[in-house]
């Protein structure tokens, strides 16, 4: 009987330290962001944050970073990134299971940015009417700045720029590149984010480049948490986020100069731009 009862008490105890064990882990609450730079600079940016939200929040917070951008956002819709920071893209793709928390907002341009169509100084084109059947040099399909806020703009004109213009995208996604290839005549225009325009003055002559028009205003980055995070975690991260101060060693490390609060249909010209249902208010 003796044996019987001390045998039953010590499985009773192993079992609930397994559970204990596994509740640990899956409390452990994952920050990342997307790889749009190289390893060690993420690793610069968001270590700072989430050593700071651990510590303001309690919460076991660690970073964890992905190969691509495919990668980054499965992991997002499945679950495995709780805490993410992307461009508005990638939230709108996922914010079925992420919602937006905060905004970005930087030194040069705020909560918003948008792109600008340039040209050639000497070209005859005069407006976006006469992009059609035209070449246009973007930076990528997925570039807020440097394709969809030009898209959007070109949309509300009566240009579907993917089958009224030629596209052509630019060698490894440079807004520089862009540049070049429309200083060099290979494009008749154009795509690049309106902060962007002066990255390539040291290859490209003063005054060879004309903006032609700027675009519409696109919201920055997102920062967002997994919809599954309990209530109570949630608003301590919230809270701990949105105490930040402006200016702050964390924020500088992210290289943002203020995290705003946000909602998902500050997102929703990102859904506009794609066809997509807008946010529901």
């Amino acid at each position: 009987m003796f044996s019987i009862s001390y045998c039953t008490v010590a499985m009773f105890a192993l079992f609930n330290i397994l559970i204990f064990y596994q509740t640990s882990i899956a409390a452990e609450y994952r920050l990342s962001m997307l790889p749009l730079y190289s390893t060690e600079d993420i690793n610069a940016r968001i270590t700072p944050l989430a050593e700071y939200l651990a510590k303001q929040t309690g919460l076991p917070i660690s970073t964890t970073l992905t190969a691509g951008f495919n990668e980054y956002s499965q992991q997002l819709s499945s679950g495995r990134i709780n805490i993410g920071f992307e461009n508005p893209y990638i939230f709108v793709l996922n914010s079925g299971a992420h919602e937006v928390v905060a905004i970005a907002s930087t030194a040069n341009e705020g909560e918003k940015f948008r792109g600008i169509i340039i040209t050639r100084s000497d070209s005859p084109l005069r407006t976006i009417i006469e992009l059609k059947g035209k070449k246009i040099g973007i930076v990528g399909q997925t570039s807020v700045g440097g394709f969809l806020s030009q898209k959007l703009t070109l949309l509300e004109s009566g240009i579907d720029v993917a089958k009224d213009c030629i596209i052509e995208e630019a060698p490894e996604n440079k807004h520089e590149n862009v540049i070049f290839s429309v200083f060099a005549g290979d494009v008749d225009a154009g795509f690049i984010r309106e902060s962007a325009l002066l990255q390539a003055n040291e290859f490209v002559p003063a005054g060879a480049i004309r903006i032609l028009q700027p675009t519409a205003w696109m919201p920055n980055w997102a920062l967002s948490l997994s919809r599954e995070l309990p209530k109570e975690d949630r608003k301590k991260i919230v809270s701990a986020l949105l105490d930040i101060k402006p200016g702050s060693a964390v924020l500088k490390s992210l290289k943002v100069e203020a995290l705003k609060p946000a909602q998902d249909s500050d997102y929703d010209s990102i859904r506009k731009v794609f066809g997509l249902a807008m946010s529901v208010k």
